[in-house]
């Protein structure tokens, strides 16, 4: 890590052409949790001058559950997830209008895009996602993304747009990701210990292994989680897909944008991981999972071996063709995950056997791996799922 003053790699968010720039409610709203439209407005100034430059903007937006709590008298976020849903639903038309109009006065238009986390699990629906922001940016139009929470169907959290980004920045090919909050950065220790410093510059992702909540710091604010655990998963997506990241202060966008030496930059891999393991690794849902031999975790963990039915001893789970499952060794540790090749139904008569003997008694077809290695992530030592 390094916390010197402006280096090249600032210059890097400067010159990038296609930007993905996340908010969070805090940096929406007023005390009383309602839309501030002169934070609002200063966003989108920020971003409509680099649109006016000819950059390409995809703003991630929380803040839908935030907007709807003022109308409905609410003086804090619900806990249960029906009122959480009625507040977004009233929240999010308020939200648009008010970038509609606000953008409106740049000459430009919004598209809104709702997803849900089955948008960006199922491996089939990013090609449809990725034309659709191709086909509004072309037009000259910003995407405005949040997270389809009036039909969500499991707990919402605020913090999950995050990871929404750092999803779509890989989705749609993003140079940039920008996340913008009430944290100005990371620091080195606690931001209330009087001795913590922020961080400039974070070289490495491996550099991020080690990192807590606490030293890291966490927000305080009422109406959004914006916790640093959430923006440093966020940052390890980006910048395994290849994506710098700048974590920076809601007021800090023109700053950020123009690569002023604001926040912390993140740099990406030096190796970019192909977009489908990193859906693989960070976006998949796993449908069920295969329990792994020693020699079978040994193969996948130190070659580039594909998964044999050999390998496989129990089967768990309901899954096709063609869906994701965890790989885990039998004492319970998680390998990795990939696509299997086999329905679930199938694969109990098949475990235990070589590829060789299935083919001659069962017919050619069943001579295929389980697991392909191209279809496949395997997890590091320290945590993470390489490829």
């Amino acid at each position: 890590m390094t916390d010197t003053a402006q280096t090249p790699a600032r210059a890097t968010i400067a010159a990038a052409h296609r930007v993905v720039v996340k908010v969070g409610s805090s940096s929406l709203t007023t005390p009383d949790h309602r839309l501030d439209p002169a934070r609002v407005n200063t966003l989108v100034g920020a971003l409509a001058a680099a649109r006016a430059a000819g950059r390409e903007v995809v703003l991630v937006s929380s803040g839908a559950i935030a907007a709807g709590l003022g109308p409905l008298g609410l003086a804090r976020r619900p806990r249960d997830l029906a009122s959480q849903q009625a507040a977004a639903s009233v929240g999010q038309g308020l939200l648009i209008e008010r970038y509609a109009r606000s953008f409106e006065a740049h000459n430009l238009t919004v598209g809104q895009v709702l997803l849900t986390v089955d948008d960006t699990t199922r491996h089939g629906t990013y090609g449809n996602a990725l034309r659709t922001f191709d086909r509004l940016l072309e037009l000259g139009v910003v995407p405005i993304v949040n997270e389809n929470d009036t039909v969500a169907t499991h707990e919402i959290r605020f913090g999950d747009n995050d990871r929404l980004a750092a999803l779509v920045a890989q989705l749609v090919r993003a140079d940039a990701l920008i996340l913008l909050s009430d944290v100005d950065g990371l620091y080195t220790a606690h931001p209330d210990d009087p001795a913590a410093r922020l961080i400039a510059e974070v070289a490495s992702p491996e550099d991020l292994d080690g990192l807590t909540v606490d030293t890291a710091g966490r927000s305080h604010s009422d109406v959004g989680t914006g916790g640093m655990a959430t923006k440093l998963e966020a940052v390890r997506i980006a910048t395994g897909a290849g994506v710098p990241v700048v974590l920076a202060r809601g007021d800090q966008a023109a700053a950020a944008l123009a690569g002023e030496p604001v926040g912390t930059l993140f740099h990406p891999a030096a190796k970019r991981r192909p977009a489908r393991l990193n859906w693989l690794a960070h976006a998949s849902r796993a449908a069920g999972e295969l329990v792994l031999d020693a020699g079978a975790v040994r193969a996948l963990t130190t070659t580039a071996a594909s998964l044999l039915p050999a390998g496989v001893t129990a089967v768990r789970g309901h899954f096709q063709t063609g869906d994701v499952v965890r790989l885990v060794a039998e004492g319970g540790e998680v390998v990795g995950r990939g696509v299997v090749n086999y329905d679930a139904e199938v694969l109990p008569d098949l475990i235990g056997h070589a590829t060789g003997d299935l083919a001659r008694t069962l017919g050619p077809r069943f001579a295929r791996v389980v697991v392909h290695r191209d279809q496949m992530v395997i997890r590091r030592h320290r945590g993470g799922l390489s490829g």
